[in-house]
């Protein structure tokens, strides 16, 4: 079973506890946008074997959204933080790179 650590409230949470909410760090298109650019918002998402970043709620607890850095292949799970960081903190960033040499995904490295 899946355990997150929920970074609001500090509750370690089981996924029966939590909604995944897909992949973080989108570019979020509105108004204005083409249409283009619209359908690749709405449709067009990562989905790597490995590192992957997404967005969950602790939908029985704090009612939070927050993000996860996990390994989708092995559910290893790098850390949490909250949903209004713009991008992966370093330590996180860090800690994946000692187990994954050579890991890059979109614009973290």
């Amino acid at each position: 079973m899946l355990i997150l650590h929920c970074p609001c409230c500090g509750v370690d949470a089981d996924e029966t506890d939590l909604h995944a909410g897909g992949q973080a760090h989108l570019k979020r298109e509105g108004p204005g946008s083409s249409d283009d650019d619209f359908e690749d918002y709405l449709f067009m998402r990562e989905n790597p074997k490995g590192v992957h970043f997404e967005r969950w709620r602790h939908v029985y607890g704090c009612g939070k959204w927050f993000h996860v850095a996990r390994c989708t292949n092995t559910l290893e799970v790098f850390g949490t933080y909250p949903a209004q960081t713009l991008e992966p903190p370093q330590e996180i960033k860090d800690k994946i790179s000692a187990k994954r040499p050579g890991w890059s995904w979109g614009d973290f490295k």
